[in-house]
């Protein structure tokens, strides 16, 4: 068989790519190993007889550009949250600080109640002025051929920000913006989220990591996608499909052959088989495609595989959402937006160093937020009209290597140490309001980074499938190229590891469209 295009794996840059190149009229092959498309971007009953469809790895969108919904007429709605977050005071979880995009006069009170004056909330709004009006100049850039660091530099507008954030530590430019310790973690969990690193690392990963989380649709927004994670893949795949592609699923890729441009695989709807592709789409991690490459005795792409993932991935069922130490607060307000919990400056910088040198952290940071206080079609009808609400749980500096040896040793100990993380910032346990299921068991999925590497391919759990990369050229040879390409000239990069990858954004995919689409 013979396509214009084949695309390894049917994540949402796999069918961003498909949708793009086959409603441009060419023949397009999508292969995915699971029996269902969307890769990490999927929605799943994931507790027995329990009608409640959770985004199960992936969970909020603010990177997917809104071009890529118009161009491919997508029908997916996006709703945009009240509360920015809420956050219990480090070692004094009755307080805490609840951050109201609706409501400024309530946010400056929160503020002065913190801090004992208006100067941080001052600082607060013009460091997030500064970082949107960058966002806003540099987003655009992500679909367009890549240019030089100093163009996106002069094109930010504003310099000595621009360089403040890529050229030092961005604990530096944090402890600039304020002094005060919850509002420094604040900051810092951006930098920090899927990224395992000291605030101070020269390396500046989690600089990249930072800019990725604020600059996401011009405005650093993270939106709720109604019907949950997986309404946006069903959605890429039915305009992959209507255009005209092929999707297999159960088809594990064995090898791919950049030279020829074959491909094989192993089962599928069809049975295994082989195909050649005059352009190969690889939606898979870097770590994963040079292995498929060793098989057909392909060099390797040439990208360093920095893949370890740092995070505990909890999804919850509750009764009813539990009470907070913080009685001034309403928990709706507080589970709307990102609820941080012992993630103030010093302890981010803690458990890191825990976690470098082996131990799970006493009391791992962590933050929720609930699907369903935004959307409730997630919920079958009858828990929709109940008081029940789903809690996706993200946890910090849990590195793959304290998993390895042991890895449902360390799950255990590492879920007990955030269920007591959790319940040190609410007025009741949080296991008192989980809900059951149909076995009688509580409504609580733990993932591991080694779990998510054998559930979805990431690479040592990293869902960025490797380090992130700047959004822009770092070499004289890559202004003007898609960020997608390889060392192979038929084959592309499209996954989360590609330049202007991670997160949930089709970015890569409709860039290497755009790529062969010339």
């Amino acid at each position: 068989m013979r396509y214009d295009d084949i695309i390894i794996g049917a994540g949402h840059n796999g069918l961003t790519a498909a949708a793009y190149l086959a409603r441009a009229g060419r023949s397009v092959l999508v292969l995915e190993a699971a029996d269902h498309v969307g890769g990490a971007a999927v929605s799943a009953r994931a507790f027995e007889g329990v009608d409640a469809r959770l985004s199960r790895y992936s969970y909020l969108v603010s990177l997917l550009p809104r071009q890529v919904l118009t161009d491919l007429d997508l029908d997916l709605r996006l709703i945009r949250r009240r509360y920015s977050s809420y956050t219990p005071v480090p070692g004094d979880p009755a307080r805490g600080l609840l951050v109201d995009n609706a409501d400024e006069a309530a946010t400056r009170a929160a503020f002065r109640a913190l801090t004992g004056g208006d100067d941080a909330y001052a600082g607060w709004s013009d460091f997030y002025g500064r970082m949107t009006e960058v966002a806003g100049r540099v987003f655009p850039t992500v679909l367009e051929p890549l240019r030089s660091r100093d163009d996106v530099r002069t094109l930010s507008g504003d310099p000595e920000l621009f360089d403040a954030l890529t050229k030092r530590p961005i604990g530096e430019l944090i402890e600039s913006v304020t002094a005060d310790d919850t509002l420094r973690g604040i900051i810092a969990t951006d930098a920090l989220i899927g990224t395992f690193a000291s605030l101070g690392e020269a390396d500046l990963r989690q600089n990249v990591c930072f800019l990725y989380h604020l600059v996401g649709g011009g405005t650093g927004d993270w939106d709720v996608p109604v019907g949950g994670m997986g309404a946006l893949t069903d959605s890429l795949a039915a305009a992959a499909v209507s255009a005209g592609a092929t999707v297999l699923t159960g088809a594990r890729v064995t090898s791919v052959d950049p030279s020829t441009g074959q491909v094989a695989w192993a089962g599928g709807s069809a049975g295994s088989g082989t195909a050649t592709g005059a352009s190969l789409v690889a939606g898979c991690a870097p770590a994963v495609l040079d292995g498929l490459l060793a098989a057909a005795g392909a060099d390797p792409i040439g990208t360093e595989h920095d893949v370890e993932g740092a995070q505990l991935k909890v999804n919850m069922l509750l009764t009813r959402l539990p009470r907070l130490r913080d009685e001034s607060v309403d928990p709706a307000a507080a589970f709307a937006g990102t609820f941080h919990i012992n993630e103030g400056y010093g302890q981010l910088e803690q458990t890191y160093a825990a976690a470098r040198d082996g131990r799970i952290p006493d009391l791992p940071p962590c933050e929720i937020y609930c699907h369903t206080l935004s959307d409730r079609s997630i919920l079958g009808a009858d828990l929709a009209a109940s008081d029940a609400q789903t809690l996706t749980l993200f946890g910090l500096h849990l590195p793959a290597r304290l998993f390895r040896a042991d890895n449902e040793r360390a799950r255990e100990e590492a879920l007990a140490a955030t269920l007591r993380s959790l319940d040190s910032v609410l007025g009741e346990p949080v296991a008192s309001v989980l809900a059951r299921d149909a076995a009688g068991n509580p409504c609580i999925e733990v993932k591991s980074p080694v779990d998510l590497e054998e559930a979805v391919g990431l690479p040592g759990g990293n869902i960025f499938h490797r380090s992130l990369q700047w959004p822009w050229a770092e070499r004289d040879d890559e202004v003007g190229t898609w960020g997608v390409e390889t060392v192979h000239g038929r084959l592309l990069l499209a996954g989360a590891g590609a330049r202007r990858g991670g997160g949930v954004s089709g970015i890569p995919g409709h860039n290497a469209a755009r790529a062969i689409l010339g």
